[in-house]
This record gives structure tokens, sequence and C-alpha cells, in this order.
């Protein structure tokens, strides 16, 4: 961005007549004005959050790798081109309103297999910060007939050789449950996104 001291308009006519009708009632110095370290310090907090996010995505991504053998007994997890970041950038904006920010967040992780809730793991932002708000995130298995009759050929002729591969839908369900309230006790507040 460049900033100059002069104002190129073409319809200077409509112009003229927002600055003298006094509906701006700056003028025309603010139009002029700009900022640098206000500029900085946006820049400063977009590259803070895009690594925040990358931090996050690889969270989930180390997730799903250390489940896929353990939890899942499959040999390979297919993500969709851009799931990770879409859940990243939705818990990012959810805990955008918590004390702690994405900091005090605790995300239990499930995978839903054929209406099965299954648990996978945990993943805990910063250690160092007490929780302040959970987020529950359910992935959801793709459901097409021919994988399934692939899986069941597969291993019914190469049972050994072969295990099975998941691959995941692009829509989730993430719910929201604030550990702390300033509401009456026995309410919770709940924030819910199915995407």
């Amino acid at each position: 961005m460049v900033a100059t001291n002069t104002l190129n308009i073409k319809n200077s006519e409509c112009f003229s007549t927002l600055v003298d009708s006094g509906s701006h009632s700056a003028g025309i110095s603010e139009f002029l004005y700009w900022d640098p370290v206000s500029s900085s310090l946006h820049l400063k907090d977009a590259v803070s959050e895009e690594k925040s996010c990358q931090h996050l995505i690889k969270m989930l991504e180390n997730c799903l790798y250390r489940s896929k053998q353990t939890k899942l007994k499959c040999s390979k997890v297919l993500v969709p081109e851009k799931l990770t970041r879409l859940i990243a950038q939705e818990i990012m904006h959810l805990s955008s309103t918590e004390p702690c920010g994405l900091r005090g967040c605790v995300i239990f992780v499930n995978l839903d297999i054929d209406s099965t809730c299954k648990k996978l793991d945990k993943i805990v932002y910063d250690s160092s910060v007490v929780p302040t708000f959970e987020l529950t995130l359910v992935l959801k298995q793709e459901s097409h007939s021919w994988p399934a009759l692939r899986d069941f050929f597969i291993g019914a002729c190469f049972a050994s050789a072969f295990r099975r591969v998941l691959k995941l839908s692009p829509s989730f369900w993430l719910l929201k449950r604030k550990l702390y309230s300033s509401a009456p006790s026995g309410t919770v507040p709940k924030e819910c996104i199915r995407v």
C-alpha cells in the first residue's frame, strides 16, 4: 500500500457533495490519513494468527496419524483437501471470544463411523494454560458403497497384505462447551457448528 497526499477521484462532484453536506464529519483529512503503526500491528496479528492456524492444522494431522493404526486399525486415512484448514479456522473463530483464546482450548476428536462415535484423541493446544473451554470435534466417515465393497474383496482375498482405507467426509460437527459461566449455576453455555 502506498500512501500519498493527493486523492484522485473520477467523480469529484459526488465526493465533494459528501464532504460539503457534512455526512462525513471528519472531512477530507480522514481520507488522506494512513497510520503505518496501526497497519503494522494488523499485519503482525495476521501473521501470528496464520502461525497459530498452521500449528493447529499440524496438531490435527498428527492426531489422525496416531489414531489410524492405534484406534482406527487402518493403513490410510484419506482427508479431503483443506478439511483440516477449515476445522482449524472454525476452532480459531470459536476461541476468539474466550479469555485465554486458543491457548485455553482442549479439543476432543471423535469419528462417526456407521452411526457410532469413536473417540480418537484429546488435543491440548497449550498445556501450560488452565483450559477455559472444550471443543468436541466429530469427523465423519465418507459413506459410499464402493469403498466398503472394495474393502470386503481386498480383505477376503488379501487379508494379511492389505488393511482398510478410511476416507473422511468433508462435513464435521464442532461443539463448544465453556468450563466457566457467569450465568446462574446449572446452565452451561454451548455453541454448535455443523459444516
